[in-house]
């Protein structure tokens, strides 16, 4: 598995980046890859997403394939882009209780102890969302992902129904931890522990 950190980058250019890559990892012609990214603000909603989610549409919004429904991407928060190739396995339920399971032993190094809440795809600290998780599947390549929020403006999901949930349900590590964090640190552990689940 190789890492692409692609720092600061546009959600559209991004997700065409995804695209090219689901159609080499289906042919093998790369290995599987781990995208990283901080999006500028944008707001994204699932197949399960509705316009009336959307509480400012001011802000730039895409209507994609991921599962799911509406979220909120910024700055202070890292997005994950799995683009694996899942061919042999082709079991979606196991993926993501994998790259759950990447963020919980991610963020148990920074002593913040997380869990999976029933029902509710994402990483979860008691009754607060601190991760969401949303992906879709193409030739059984995996494309979309995760969003760890790290330092992330929580006021802007005051601007959607995040997952059709209270906009009062998101954190972030340095919310619940009122200490700061190296974003560049986060990403190579969510890396190296990607790899260990998804080789």
């Amino acid at each position: 598995m190789k890492l692409l950190d692609l720092g600061t980058k546009d959600y559209k250019e991004t997700l065409n980046i995804q695209y090219e890559l689901i159609e080499k990892i289906a042919k093998k012609e790369v290995e599987n890859t781990l995208i990283l990214v901080e999006h500028p603000h944008v707001i994204t909603l699932g197949r399960k997403g509705k316009d009336s989610d959307i509480l400012d549409p001011s802000i730039p919004n895409y209507k994609i394939e991921r599962g799911g429904e509406v979220t909120y991407h910024g700055f202070g928060q890292i997005v994950g882009y799995p683009i694996i190739n899942c061919q042999e396995k082709k079991d979606i339920n196991k993926f993501l209780r994998d790259l759950e399971e990447v963020i919980i032993i991610t963020l148990a190094s920074y002593n913040i102890f997380s869990e999976r809440k029933e029902k509710h795809t994402g990483v979860w600290i008691k009754d607060k969302k601190i991760a969401s998780i949303g992906v879709s599947f193409k030739n059984w390549v995996s494309y979309h992902g995760f969003a760890l929020n790290v330092s992330t403006d929580l006021s802007y999901f005051f601007k959607i129904n995040p997952c059709g949930l209270d906009s009062s349900v998101m954190t972030s590590m340095e919310q619940i931890s009122s200490r700061t964090f190296l974003l560049n640190n986060i990403k190579k552990e969510l890396f190296q522990n990607t790899q260990l689940f998804f080789q």
